[in-house]
């Protein structure tokens, strides 16, 4: 009885290997998802990282706890929850999210405290060919996109976070016909013409909340902007929402509008 139950454990174990569809992602070029959406696949992903702020986005989850075994405790994440303008200046509010862990297909900033090198991905989970971007616009109208690239792309135009300049994560406008965004990187493109200077602002996990922590929907505030303008005045906490998609101050306490 031992040995039949040892032979069906192992036949059990056999048969989920043999389930997950092995997929090593070129990290360069792209590699084509269709056939792979939605398939448990037994994934491996080698990414070049420069030491301090890079962008990333993958077509598959990553824990908080697989981030450190990959890249060590140190390792930061962040994601875009919004943008506010001065003139030609525009901001890049990115806030902490590494206890949310990487999701699939999202555009995030990844600092990496080690030495430049070559970091391997791997995980048994499902892949998702889907688009990665997120859109916001700024109180001046402008449209912000950060996406992630999921093949070469030419970087012609758009802005990136240069590898000789990545200690405070800025965007710098590509103007080079020659450069490129390789697979799982991310870009942030503004339509038009005009070139911005785009600056990275980092917040904490917590340092922005809701209007319903803050507020009963009936409240009359007044709502700000983190430059401190105030773009509404005395209307109900549950008209907040209606805003654009920003970051805001009430109460003296930043909150997100998505």
């Amino acid at each position: 009885m031992k040995k039949l139950f040892c032979m069906i454990a192992l036949a059990a174990i056999a048969l989920t290997a043999w389930s997950q569809t092995p997929l090593r992602l070129s990290t360069y070029s792209g590699t084509s998802l269709e056939k792979y959406d939605g398939k448990l696949c037994n994934v491996t992903a080698e990414r070049y990282l420069f030491t301090g702020w890079n962008t990333i986005s993958l077509p598959f989850a990553v824990t908080e706890q697989e981030l450190d075994e990959a890249l060590g405790q140190g390792v930061k994440l962040e994601r875009l929850v919004g943008v506010t303008q001065q003139g030609t200046e525009i901001v890049l509010n990115f806030q902490d999210c590494k206890a949310e862990g990487i999701q699939a297909n999202k555009p995030y900033i990844l600092y990496y405290p080690g030495e430049t090198s070559s970091k391997k991905f791997t995980a048994v989970t499902q892949v998702a060919n889907e688009e990665s971007k997120v859109t916001m616009t700024t109180s001046g109208g402008v449209e912000v996109t950060m996406s992630g690239a999921a093949r070469k792309t030419d970087g012609m135009g758009f802005y990136g976070i240069l590898a000789i300049n990545n200690v405070d994560a800025n965007f710098t406008y590509i103007d080079n016909e020659k450069a490129f965004f390789y697979a799982t990187r991310c870009y942030v493109s503004i339509p038009g013409e005009q070139q911005f200077t785009l600056t990275a602002r980092h917040w904490n996990a917590g340092e922005i909340t809701s209007i319903t922590d803050i507020a009963a929907p009936s409240d009359i505030i007044d709502v700000y902007n983190v430059l401190g303008m105030r773009v509404a005045h005395n209307i109900k906490a549950g008209e907040v929402n209606n805003l654009a998609p920003n970051i805001y101050v009430v109460k003296g306490r930043k909150i997100l509008v998505k």
